[in-house]
């Protein structure tokens, strides 16, 4: 889905190599699972604005789950995702989370699908 939006897409097995790959590369945004091993989603979140406060720089985490309960979504904002999408993930909800932090080059680390 994220191609057929014009994005170029980097995908990571696990929360450590999303935290790697964020530091090879300028990415506009990153899809983060919650559930991942090595390291879960929210930890992942945490550590990637560790990296970026010495550069200044931002990139938006987007929480992926397959739940869209409040307290879920609290706890993705909580560990310092900036948006939330609940599965499975419609285009549209894709497209407007895609514009809504635009950046050029459009990449997206994302991490393999997990319940």
């Amino acid at each position: 889905m994220l191609e057929k939006l014009g994005c170029e897409v980097d995908t990571a097995e696990n929360g450590a190599e999303a935290i790697d790959r964020h530091a090879s590369g300028a990415y506009a945004m990153v899809l983060m699972d919650r559930r991942m091993p090595v390291l879960d989603g929210y930890q992942a979140a945490a550590r990637l604005p560790e990296r970026e406060r010495a550069s200044g720089r931002h990139t938006p985490i987007i929480a992926m789950t397959a739940n869209d309960e409040t307290r879920d979504r609290d706890r993705c904002l909580a560990a310092g995702m900036d948006g939330f999408l609940a599965k499975p993930i419609l285009t549209d909800d894709l497209r407007s989370t895609v514009e809504r932090w635009p950046s050029a080059p459009r990449r997206a680390p994302s991490t393999p699908r997990s319940s």
